[in-house]
């Protein structure tokens, strides 16, 4: 007699996936909650800091960390400048003396945090075998996200239509454009349609990029972990491409 390949899960199975799912709900809201109360801990050094005399600059810096943290934590709309001017001891003449508005207060983040990015990812590449430029690369990448956790969620949340929409997906698009030059160079070199680079270069940058999101909220894994796995993954995946690839399936079962 024949029998099915899979079968229905058993009680004791189910029980245990209810348990493990319950697990990991309960480890996100545990790191949820302790992010907020570091992000809140920062926030209650720069008011104490803020009720100091400062220079121009460094008044200008506070300003700068105290907004990146609310911003990080609710996003451009939902932070007023009161609440910046509350949390950095000033008054909200201070915050428009040095920025002109909240939007321009945004902007001087987003900028700051894009360099950033990008700087942390070009001082980490060193010439080098393809696959150890890729480590480096993946692994700045994940550097920054573990250093500037605020800057990176400012990247990721919303934005003022006129100031900062698309700050993060326009700087995507910067390091795809560099990651297709640098393909279409190593495709002339083994045989390769250079033309196709574009394709592979976004392949290759969005499933870092969207892993990076996953792992900026999750952090269950250490970075040099998440690196190998990402890193695996994309190299593996490009040591044998075909200069002409075709679907295997038939087209009416795809």
């Amino acid at each position: 007699m024949a029998t099915n390949s899979t079968s229905e899960p058993t009680k004791d199975e189910l029980k245990a996936a209810k348990k493990l799912l319950k697990a990991q709900e309960k480890m996100q809201l545990e790191a949820e909650r302790a992010r907020q109360r570091i992000s809140k801990a920062a926030l209650e050094v720069e008011r104490e800091a803020g009720r100091t005399r400062m220079s121009g600059h460094e008044r200008r810096e506070q300003l700068i960390n105290v907004s990146r943290h609310l911003f990080a934590e609710k996003g451009y709309e939902a932070v007023s400048v009161e609440e910046i001017a509350q949390w950095a001891s000033v008054s909200k003449p201070v915050i428009y003396e040095h920025f002109g508005s909240k939007d321009g207060l945004y902007a001087v983040i987003l900028d700051r945090e894009t360099r950033e990015l990008l700087n942390t990812v070009t001082t980490h590449l060193k010439p080098g075998h393809p696959r150890t430029m890729l480590e480096q690369a993946v692994y700045a990448f994940f550097t920054y996200i573990d250093q500037h956790p605020d800057g990176y969620r400012v990247l990721l949340k919303d934005a003022p239509a006129a100031k900062g929409a698309g700050a993060y997906s326009g700087l995507v698009n910067d390091i795809v454009d560099k990651c297709e030059t640098v393909l279409a160079d190593a495709f002339g070199r083994f045989g390769l349609p250079r033309k196709s680079a574009g394709i592979y270069a976004r392949a290759l940058v969005g499933s870092v990029a969207l892993t990076g999101q996953w792992w900026e909220e999750e952090r269950h894994i250490s970075k040099e972990e998440i690196t190998a796995q990402v890193v695996n993954f994309v190299w593996n995946g490009l040591t044998d491409l075909k200069a002409n690839p075709t679907l295997t399936a038939d087209k009416k079962l795809i």
